[in-house]
This record gives C-alpha cells, sequence and structure tokens, in this order.
C-alpha cells in the first residue's frame, strides 16, 4: 500500500510562498532522525532532505505564490499547495495523511490528522521536504530584495522584518493582505 503523507510551511509568513510536499516512504527502507521539520537543526533538515528524495519511493513539492494567496486566503492556499504536491506525485497513492485539519478534496481516501507531523514519518519528511524547498526559495528572495533580510527571518513577522517593511515598504513577494503588512501600506502602525 503506498501512503503519502503531506504538509506545508510558510503559512505564517508575511512575505513568500506557502509550500507544501507530498512524500511516498519506501516502507523496506528506515530513515533515521525524522522529526517535524521544526525540531531539527538546518544541517539536519539538508541531510535528510537529501535522504528522502535519495530513498522515497516518490515525492513532490508545490508553491503557491503571495499573490494567489492575497486573492484566496492563506487557508485556501495551503489546501491548494498540498493538492498540488500530491497532484506532482507520479505514483497513486492508495492513501494521504495530512498534517492539520483540514481535508483535501481529492479522490484519494484522505485523512486530516492534526498533529500529524509528530506521528507519522510520511509527514514528517514531507514536512521537512517543504521546509528545506521554501527556505531556499527564501534565500534567493534575500538575494533580489536584500532589504528585507529574507535569508534570515524567511519571510516570518519578527520585530527586524516589519521594521523593514514599515521603512521600505513592502515587495512583490508581500502579502498584502495579511495584518501587519496591510496595517503598514495603511499607515496604521
Amino acid at each position: 500500500m503506498l501512503i503519502a503523507g503531506v504538509d506545508e510551511v510558510g503559512r505564517g509568513a508575511l512575505a513568500g510562498p506557502v509550500t507544501a510536499a507530498a512524500v511516498i516512504l519506501n516502507s523496506n527502507l528506515k530513515i533515521e532522525g525524522l522529526k517535524d521539520s521544526k525540531s531539527l537543526s538546518v544541517k539536519k533538515r539538508k541531510n535528510l532532505n537529501k535522504e528522502i528524495k535519495n530513498n522515497s519511493v516518490d515525492w513532490s513539492i508545490a508553491s503557491v505564490d503571495s499573490k494567489k494567496i492575497d486573492s484566496i486566503n492563506i487557508l485556501q492556499a495551503s489546501l491548494l499547495a498540498m493538492e498540488k504536491a500530491i497532484k506532482g506525485l507520479s505514483k497513486t497513492p492508495d492513501m494521504v495523511l495530512i498534517d492539520g485539519q483540514f481535508s483535501l478534496d481529492i479522490a484519494i481516501p484522505s485523512f486530516a490528522i492534526i498533529k500529524g507531523d509528530t506521528k507519522y514519518q510520511n509527514i514528517m519528511a514531507a514536512s521537512i521536504l517543504a521546509k528545506v524547498s521554501r527556505d531556499k526559495l527564501m534565500e534567493k528572495f534575500g538575494r533580489k530584495y536584500p532589504k528585507y533580510g529574507f535569508e534570515l527571518h524567511k519571510g516570518y513577522p519578527t520585530k527586524s522584518h516589519i521594521n523593514k517593511i514599515k521603512l521600505v515598504g513592502p515587495c512583490a513577494e508581500h502579502r498584502l493582505t495579511f495584518k501587519p503588512v496591510r496595517c503598514i501600506i495603511n499607515k496604521k502602525f
């Protein structure tokens, strides 16, 4: 039975995409050290990212950009990214395990599992692939938009990031509908 784990990262960021991954682990191989991506060091995540990609039956990563997030809202964008990641798999899973409380509108039997990224290895693996992929993209945006420090905070609402938005305004990667950014644009801070 092919079981895909799905998770997303970047929901709480003020800039950049929401990124999801779907992973079908090889049931004959155990990948040591799998955990939720947030509980791993950058180095460990990068090492596991390679190992997951090299030893999985299949994997896929998908993102939804800030413009789409602003047009459909972050929840719908997160679900869309997860659906795109599943559709990006070359093998069709028999079942999908989704981190969180929301199911997906897909033809494959799927189950939403709260804190699934702490319970199921295939969701942990998806969490790691999504985090490494999104972090790499935010580092790229850090080079493209050097005033914001995206490579440091990855678009999340740190004090430094909010101060930079106040100082120079938002860039094309900012989510304009998110309250901190919207308040800065409307000068209500």
